[in-house]
């Protein structure tokens, strides 16, 4: 009996570091990422997965909100987009931009998601994406009170989509290292 509680202590302590996640999907982007993207890109015309706290710090010109469905709505412009962490919405956020990219209906976009290399949604995003920043350390997101609290279980990316992507390396390579799509 005591080995196996050894064991099972053990096995807790050592799990997969994304395991240890909390579930909470309300952490905000702190403001150099979003001063970054406002540079590249001249506006943030649409937050698509956003909330009346998050736009203080983001002040798209349009959001959407867990009410208002980002899902559902057109996208048009520029995009900025932290979606919520939690599947299935992950996964559909990210598979909308790509499609709304492709059509034409999204200019811009920048992208802040955990570098989920191995998914679907991710290899998906990778190959219409024009440029990559691999963020040097954690995240420090914005709880709801806006002190930066919750730093993610994994490192995270923020992936470009337009056709600035040299631009893009110049004012994100401060944040991390940049990697360019074909």
């Amino acid at each position: 009996i005591e080995t196996a509680k050894k064991i099972t202590q053990n096995m807790f302590l050592h799990q997969a570091h994304v395991g240890n996640a909390t579930g909470e999907n309300e952490w905000y982007t702190p403001e150099s990422y979003i001063q970054a993207a406002t540079e590249l890109m001249g506006t943030i015309d649409v937050d698509p997965a956003s909330s009346e706290i998050a736009n203080q710090i983001v002040k798209a010109t349009t959001y959407f909100t867990i009410e208002t469905n980002g899902l559902t709505q057109k996208w048009l412009g520029n995009i900025w987009m932290n979606p919520p962490y939690a599947q299935p919405l992950i996964t559909n956020f990210c598979n909308l931009l790509v499609d709304k990219y492709v059509t034409g209906e999204v200019k811009q976009a920048c992208v802040l998601v955990n570098n989920a290399t191995e998914t679907i949604f991710y290899q998906n995003m990778l190959t219409h994406c024009q440029a990559v920043c691999f963020i040097q350390g954690r995240v420090k997101f914005l709880d709801k009170s806006g002190k930066a609290l919750g730093t993610p279980l994994q490192g995270q990316t923020i992936l470009y989509f337009g056709t600035n992507f040299h631009e893009f390396g110049l004012i994100f390579s401060k944040f991390g290292v940049i990697f360019y799509g074909k």
